[in-house]
């Protein structure tokens, strides 16, 4: 699962904005995709850059993400490892263009697990509770001090007296 930070759900929730209004969106193309509109957020590459990177390798984003090797010059793997510096790994990605990561359909209503990978709406459904999970355990992992009721009261006593 992608690490747990506040950039990574803030590239999610901007990922799933750009799907929701784009009328570029399309499952078949390797920089309009799922993981494409992604990509485009983390690298800021464009849609055609990152499917003509695309081309030069073989495959979908899952066949490339199976070749992937960070070391190897391909300008595709070099797309890959700034999306897994970034925080995600490969099985996120592999999961993200079939909308298919258990933890995250899960977090859905029985009625609404069964998610279409080229539907629009139901990638945007996926990156948003995608998102809304790391932010929840970003948020537990938030530990507010404690303040005694004495030095809340001679605080409140203190701010009431300053007023007067």
């Amino acid at each position: 699962m992608a690490k747990a930070s506040w950039e990574v759900v803030q590239v999610l929730r901007k990922a799933a904005i750009k799907i929701a209004s784009s009328p570029h969106y399309q499952w078949g193309h390797m920089g309009a995709c799922n993981c494409g509109f992604l990509a485009q957020e983390i690298t800021h590459l464009t849609k055609a850059e990152i499917h003509r990177r695309a081309l030069l390798g073989h495959g979908d984003w899952s066949e490339q993400l199976n070749d992937y090797c960070p070391v190897n010059g391909l300008p595709f793997d070099d797309v890959i490892s700034e999306l897994i510096e970034f925080g995600f790994d490969s099985a996120d990605l592999r999961h993200l263009e079939k909308l298919s990561d258990p933890k995250i359909l899960n977090r859905l209503p029985v009625a609404e697990r069964h998610l279409i990978h080229n539907q629009k709406c139901d990638v945007v459904k996926y990156l948003t509770v995608w998102a809304n999970f790391l932010e929840e355990q970003l948020l537990q992992d938030i530990i507010l001090p404690s303040w005694p009721i004495e030095d809340l009261a001679q605080r409140a006593n203190l701010e009431i007296n300053a007023l007067k």
